[in-house]
């Protein structure tokens, strides 16, 4: 995906993803931001909180970078809508 920062056009993607405890998803992007997002805190991830340990690993990231799927869970997470939640420094 290409975003646009400060007039500086940067090509970012999903590089992994990791989560802390329970209810933290990482979202790590080539571009080195570490997104944490508190599951409880986003009704739109409320589907993952609820999600066994063993759903929850089996994930990919989409070709390109641009999106984080969990099959098992027959849903996923788009980068757009987390760097609509990052503010632009």
């Amino acid at each position: 995906m290409t975003t646009l920062a400060n007039n500086i056009v940067q090509s970012v993607q999903i590089e992994r993803i990791w989560f802390s405890g329970d209810n933290i998803l990482h979202v790590v992007l080539s571009d080195g931001r570490d997104i944490g997002l508190p599951l409880k805190r986003f009704a739109w991830l409320r589907w993952l909180l609820k999600a066994t340990p063993e759903q929850r690993s089996n994930w990919s990231i989409e070709p390109g970078g641009f999106a984080i799927y969990w099959p098992e869970l027959d849903d996923g997470i788009e980068l757009r809508h987390l760097l609509e939640l990052q503010p632009l420094s």
